[in-house]
C-alpha cells in the first residue's frame, strides 16, 4: 500500500503512462480547454498540457440545459457552479486569459468554436458516469470528423486509470476493502503545475448568466457554503491545520462538526484529489480521511463497470416491495418525523445544502428501513438539495444504506435506531439543538425521545409534543421487525 509505516502518498512513484509530455514545439493553432467538473487552475492536467502544447488556449465552459434542468437539477448546485465559474474566470484573467462562456449543446458548440478559432484540439478532464461517457464519445466523433483532436486527461480522481484496477481473476471489484488495498498501491501521476500566463486569441468571450437565470429562490439553502477554488483551498488549508489529525476519532461527532466539508469542492473539481494526497500529514486521522477519498473513487468505479444506477446492485432486491406513503415521505423531507436526530439532519440539508455524514446514514436508514420507502426517493431528494450531489456517490451511498448495493453486510448492520444514534453521536445535544430549536430547552435525557416527557415536563421545557414538536410518525421497534422480515422474504 502507499502507506505502510509512513503515510506520504506523494512519495509513491508517478504513473508515467499518464505523465504530461512536452515536445518542445508549441503549436501556433490554439487549443480549447473544455472545463466541466474541474473548475480550478491548480493541478489541472488538461490545462497544463494545453499551455505547453500551444501558444494560445481557449478556456471554455458550456452551459448545457440537459444538466442544468435535467433529472437531478438543483438550484443549490447551480448557484455553487456560478460562484465556481466566477472564481475560475478571475484566476484566468489574472494570468492574462479569460473564461469563454457559451450555452447550448457541447457537441455543437465545440465544433463551431474550434472552426471559428482554427483550434487544433480540445483538451478536457475525463469523466466516468454513463451520461458523460456517452456524451464524450459523441463529441469525440464530431470533432474527429472535422479533423480536430479530442484528448482526455486524468484529474477528476486521485488515481488515473482507476477503472483498470481488477481482481487477480481479471474482474472488476465488487467489494470496497480489496479495491481500496489495490487502489492504494497504484502509481500516482505527478501533480501538474498551474500555468504562469495564458494567451487568449481574439474572439467573443461571452458572459456568465445571472443567478435568477439558473436558480429558483425557494430552492436555495440560506446558509450554503460559497463555491470556487479560492474558497476550496482555504477550506482545505483550515482542515489540514485544525482537524485532519483527529479526523478518525471525531468525524462521527455530529455536534463537533469536524469533518472536512470538502465534498462540494471535490464534486465541482475546485480541488484536485491527487494534490490533496500530497499534502496529507503522517497521522491516523489522515489515513482515515484518505480511506474516505478511496470510497469516493470506488463509487465512480462501480458505476463505470455496472452502469445501471436506477436499479439495485444486488439482483435479489430488484423486486423489493417498497411502501407508498406520501405523508411520511413529506414528513421525512421536512424534518418533522418526531425523531430529533432524523429531523435535525434533514433540516441541516435544507439550511446548508449539506449534511453531516453520520446524519446521512441515520436519515437513509430511517427512510428505507423504518418507513420502508424506496431508496430512490431519498436519492432524488438529496440530489435536489446537496451541493455535493454527485450521481456516483449519492447513488452508491443510498444503495449502501438501503442494503441493496455493493456492501455485503447483513441488513441489520445498516438498520439504525435513531434514538441510540443521537445518544452516541450527539451526546450533549449540540447538533439537535442547532437545527431543531423547538427542543432547545429539553434536557439531554429526553432529547432522543422527547415524547417520553410527562405533560408537566413538556410544559416546564417549553415543548408540547404534538404541538411544538411532532409525535413520532412510526414506532422504531415495530418498524425494525417489519424491515427485517421484508428483506428476509426477498
Amino acid at each position: 500500500m502507499i502507506y505502510r509505516r509512513k503515510y506520504h502518498p506523494d512519495t509513491a512513484k508517478p504513473d508515467h503512462r499518464h505523465e504530461i509530455r512536452y515536445s518542445g514545439t508549441m503549436s501556433s493553432r490554439p487549443i480549447i480547454v473544455w472545463f466541466r467538473a474541474d473548475l480550478r487552475v491548480h493541478d489541472h492536467p488538461a490545462l497544463a498540457a494545453a499551455c505547453r502544447d500551444a501558444e494560445q488556449i481557449i478556456p471554455l465552459f458550456v452551459f448545457d440545459e440537459r444538466i442544468l434542468k435535467g433529472k437531478f437539477a438543483s438550484s443549490n448546485r447551480n448557484r455553487f457552479l456560478l460562484e465556481c465559474l466566477k472564481d475560475l474566470k478571475h484566476s484566468l484573467v489574472e494570468k492574462g486569459g479569460n473564461l469563454v462562456v457559451r450555452s447550448g449543446s457541447p457537441e455543437t458548440i465545440l465544433v463551431e468554436l474550434a472552426k471559428e478559432s482554427d483550434a487544433k484540439a480540445v483538451y478536457y478532464s475525463g469523466d466516468f458516469t454513463p451520461y458523460a461517457l456517452s456524451r464524450d464519445k459523441q463529441i469525440e466523433d464530431a470533432l474527429k470528423s472535422h479533423d480536430i483532436e479530442a484528448r482526455s486527461f486524468g484529474g477528476k480522481l486521485a488515481v488515473t486509470g482507476v477503472m483498470n484496477i481488477k481482481t487477480t481473476g481479471g474482474d472488476p471489484y465488487r467489494v470496497f476493502t480489496p479495491f481500496w488495498k489495490s487502489w492504494a498501491n497504484v502509481r500516482r501521476r505527478d501533480v501538474a503545475q498551474p500555468p504562469h500566463s495564458i494567451s487568449l486569441p481574439q474572439l467573443t468571450v461571452g458572459s456568465l448568466p445571472a443567478l435568477d437565470d439558473l436558480t429558483t429562490k425557494a430552492e436555495l439553502s440560506d446558509a450554503a457554503a460559497a463555491g470556487g477554488e479560492t474558497e476550496a483551498r482555504n477550506a482545505l488549508s483550515a482542515f489540514l491545520d485544525e482537524n485532519i489529525d483527529d479526523y478518525g476519532s471525531t468525524h462521527n461527532d455530529m455536534g463537533a462538526d469536524q469533518t472536512s466539508r470538502l465534498s462540494p469542492y471535490l464534486h465541482f473539481g475546485c480541488l484536485s484529489p491527487r494534490e490533496i494526497e500530497t499534502q496529507l500529514p503522517d497521522s491516523a486521522g489522515a489515513r482515515a480521511w484518505h480511506r474516505q477519498l478511496a470510497w469516493r473513487e470506488f463509487y465512480y468505479y462501480v458505476l463505470y463497470h455496472y452502469p445501471h444506477p436506477g436499479r439495485e446492485f444486488q439482483e435479489r432486491y430488484r423486486d423489493m416491495s417498497w411502501v407508498q406513503d406520501e405523508k411520511s415521505l413529506q414528513a421525512w423531507k421536512d424534518g418533522q418525523t418526531g425523531y430529533p436526530a432524523v429531523d435535525a439532519a434533514m433540516r441541516q440539508l435544507r439550511r446548508e445544502g449539506w449534511m453531516h455524514n453520520r446524519g446521512r446514514l441515520i436519515v437513509g436508514s430511517f427512510l428505507t428501513k423504518d418507513l420502508g420507502i424506496d431508496w430512490r426517493e431519498g436519492e432524488a431528494h438529496f440530489m435536489q438539495w446537496l451541493l455535493d450531489g454527485d450521481m456516483a456517490n449519492n447513488n452508491g451511498n443510498w444503495q449502501w444504506i438501503a442494503s441493496v448495493g455493493v456492501d455485503p453486510a447483513p441488513v441489520f448492520r445498516r438498520l439504525y435506531n435513531p434514538s441510540s444514534q443521537r445518544d452516541k453521536y450527539d451526546p450533549d445535544g449540540t447538533y439537535v439543538r442547532t437545527y431543531v430549536p423547538e427542543l432547545k430547552d429539553v434536557p439531554d435525557n429526553y432529547l432522543s425521545e422527547p415524547w417520553q416527557m410527562s405533560d408537566d415536563e413538556q410544559a416546564e421545557y417549553n415543548c408540547t409534543i404534538g404541538k411544538d414538536y411532532p409525535e413520532p410518525i412510526i414506532d422504531h421497534k415495530a418498524a425494525r421487525q417489519e424491515a427485517l422480515e421484508r428483506y428476509r422474504s426477498q
